[in-house]
């Protein structure tokens, strides 16, 4: 990593309120030129809940001066009841949390320092919410960069996958956010007399987000709010769409570079749910901020290059994975870098490849209820235990179908597809695939993934129970990605019905059978690419990472040194426990002399031969302190379900200099519809 001291441009740093059309205030960060005044600059702004005083500073402190360094005025701004902001958050990226942004990008057109061209910027909620407010098409929003984001809120973010609730970040999430929203803001930035008050606004209107995610189970109008796949023509900014292989999220990036009419690149390489600069695992990382500026130089000041210019780049440029060893972590993932002109692209085309010969017989597909315990972390941030393990052991509670070893390499890119023929035992099912590269030896590497909860087989707005004893067809897509086979290594497809904690299991199954599947009528669609569609290209080439010199924050692990993931089986009892630190990143203390305290647990647990003993629990307690200023936040939020309902507890206190501000439980139950 290069830090860069130097720029062409003098920086200066103000915090300003942005007015909003009701009146609230949201409160913002402003890098930028000094002499904007006198040559104004475009501005880039990046809009989150997540605390730029605290949470986001060291990350904020890599990306914002950099950018007014090279002539941008660079803006973090706080979202309503977020931070330091006035008002209170209800929800993700609600009606009022869109309209605010479009205040927040008209306001930044008229200052006088602004060229009055404005571009956003984030990754997850704020490349979410920058495709959302594009979709508004404010005026001066003339491009945007989406990095590990979603146009899809239902069937691609942290509530459903294929219609099947997602017991590992429903859950997870939902504490994350009361832990946030329940935060207080900084007396050093709204004041002494108001910090209290505010805080104590906050922790009135709080109510879990789980009561309402859970109370949407199909694909409804809650859901299509938000999500761009609904109207791709309503974009009309420049999108540079940015996603990594070992994120949830990569698919977006596929899908807009497909449908968007705006002018759309895409790139995806190997990383996490990362910005691609900061070199966490897995790398390689490259000069993202570099690449972005050539984003921003040509949309919002005219820069135009030619031949070298953004638009000259390729459609999407992919890295293509080589075969690893199964590993939950990779510092650096092996590989090679390609490129297509269009998605969907000549140079893939589809394979398909039956799971049985002709007369084979079927199979029952009948999985234990942890099935899915070595499925790895929902989302991946390069920690150490982050990526599915040797897939060995869950391969050996699904029923998998092996190709014959492979006597040339085979290259995939894009999203595959499994087509099976099955009956399902139990109105209510699900199945799960997974496309594993096999060695040798054995061990068995995860490719990809991909859920259907069979109830959501004939679209993700309706929920039709299964007619035991017939057969259909099911068809889903598998999660996107760029690998290779090696010869000699076998293509495996695992299949199963349950896959917990990733996936809540149906409430009732039958005691005698599950899926029943014909594997001479069903099979598997790879993306093949030609592996010889890049000859004669230049190379893809990035510059090194290069970043504003770092914030100088301490850090300290978090206490007690626990494991990040642990695994527990009470062979007495049949229980699996699974527990995970998130480890966000522990606490911290700033140069202004805040220090941020942080501890979370997740804790997943469910009963063999007993799929209503699923429970998922979130903990989390976060202190801020400075000077006389103590406040401390403690949340707790469990879910579990009967076979009719699911049944949320969720727990608050909220205490300042050791008095207790708020404490606040709920009991809330909502019927299960179709998850």
């Amino acid at each position: 990593m290069k830090y860069r001291e130097q720029f062409d441009r003098e920086v200066r740093t103000e915090d300003v309120w942005i007015p909003t059309r009701d009146g609230t205030r949201l409160h913002a960060r402003i890098w930028r030129p000094v002499d904007a005044a006198e040559a104004p600059v475009p501005a880039l702004l990046e809009y989150l809940p997540y605390r730029k005083s605290d949470w986001t500073a060291p990350r904020d402190a890599q990306r914002h001066p950099w950018y007014a360094g090279h002539g941008y005025a660079s803006v973090r701004v706080d979202l309503r009841g977020s931070g330091d902001s006035e008002g209170v958050m209800l929800d993700e990226y609600t009606a009022t949390e869109l309209a605010d942004g479009v205040d927040v990008v008209e306001w930044l057109a008229a200052q006088p320092w602004c060229t009055g061209k404005v571009g956003m910027f984030g990754i997850s909620w704020g490349g979410f919410n920058s495709l959302q407010i594009a979709a508004l098409r404010p005026e001066p929003l003339k491009a945007i960069v989406t990095v590990c984001s979603t146009d899809d809120r239902y069937d691609n973010d942290v509530h459903y996958t294929g219609g099947a609730v997602l017991g590992i970040d429903m859950l997870a999430w939902a504490g994350t956010m009361l832990a946030f929203t329940a935060r207080p803001p900084d007396p050093a930035t709204v004041g002494e007399d108001r910090w209290l008050p505010m805080w104590r606004e906050r922790l009135e209107a709080l109510e879990p987000y789980l009561h309402t995610w859970l109370a949407h189970q199909r694909r409804d109008d809650y859901w299509r709010h938000g999500s761009v796949c609904e109207d791709y023509g309503a974009i009309d900014a420049a999108v540079l769409a940015v996603g990594g292989w070992a994120d949830p999220y990569r698919d977006t990036v596929l899908r807009l570079v497909e449908h968007l009419d705006a002018p759309v690149r895409g790139l995806i390489g190997p990383w996490s749910h990362q910005y691609p600069d900061r070199g966490l695992p897995p790398g390689p990382a490259i000069g993202f901020l570099q690449e972005t500026l050539r984003w921003w130089d040509h949309w919002l000041k005219g820069v135009d290059t030619g031949i070298t210019g953004v638009m000259a780049d390729p459609a999407l440029r992919s890295w293509i994975n080589d075969p690893v060893p199964p590993a939950t972590h990779y510092a650096t993932m092996p590989g090679r870098w390609v490129a297509d002109d269009a998605w969907p692209s000549p140079t893939v085309t589809w394979d398909e490849r039956p799971l049985g010969g002709e007369g084979t017989e079927p199979v029952i597909v009948r999985s234990p209820l942890h099935t899915g315990i070595d499925a790895g972390r929902f989302f991946p941030f390069g920690n150490a235990t982050d990526l599915p393990p040797d897939q060995r052991e869950e391969d050996g509670r699904s029923v998998c179908f092996d190709s014959a070893p492979l006597t040339e390499r085979v290259e995939i890119l894009g999203r595959p597809r499994v087509r099976l023929r099955l009956d399902s035992a139990s109105p209510r099912a699900h199945v799960i695939a997974r496309v594993c590269d096999v060695a040798p030896d054995g061990s068995s590497t995860l490719v990809t993934r991909g859920v259907l909860n069979l109830l959501s087989r004939h679209g993700r707005d309706k929920a039709v129970e299964w007619t035991p004893g017939t057969y259909e067809d099911v068809e889903f897509e598998l999660n996107g990605i760029g690998y290779a086979f090696p010869p000699g290594h076998r293509i495996r497809v695992a299949v199963s019905d349950q896959y917990w904690p990733w996936v809540w299991p149906h409430g009732e199954r039958d005691e005698h059978g599950a899926l029943t599947v014909r594997p001479a009528d069903s099979a598997v669609l790879l993306p093949v690419r030609d592996p010889g569609a890049d000859a004669g290209r230049p190379p893809i080439t990035f510059e090194e990472p290069e970043q504003a010199p770092p914030l100088p924050v301490t850090t300290e692990p978090p206490a007690g040194n626990r494991p990040e993931r642990l695994v527990r089986h009470d062979v007495a009892t049949g229980e699996w426990t699974l527990e995970v630190d998130p480890n966000y990143g522990g606490s911290r203390t700033y140069p202004d002399g805040l220090r941020y305290e942080e501890s979370a647990l997740e804790t997943y647990r469910i009963r063999g031969g007993d799929p209503r003993s699923a429970v998922a629990s979130s903990q989390w307690t976060v202190r801020l302190r400075r000077g006389d200023w103590d406040a401390m936040v403690v949340t707790r939020t469990e879910l579990h379900a009967t076979a009719t309902e699911f049944i949320m507890d969720s727990s608050l206190e909220a205490r300042a200099n050791g008095e207790t501000v708020a404490k606040r439980t709920w009991h809330h139950t909502t019927p299960r519809t179709s998850a």
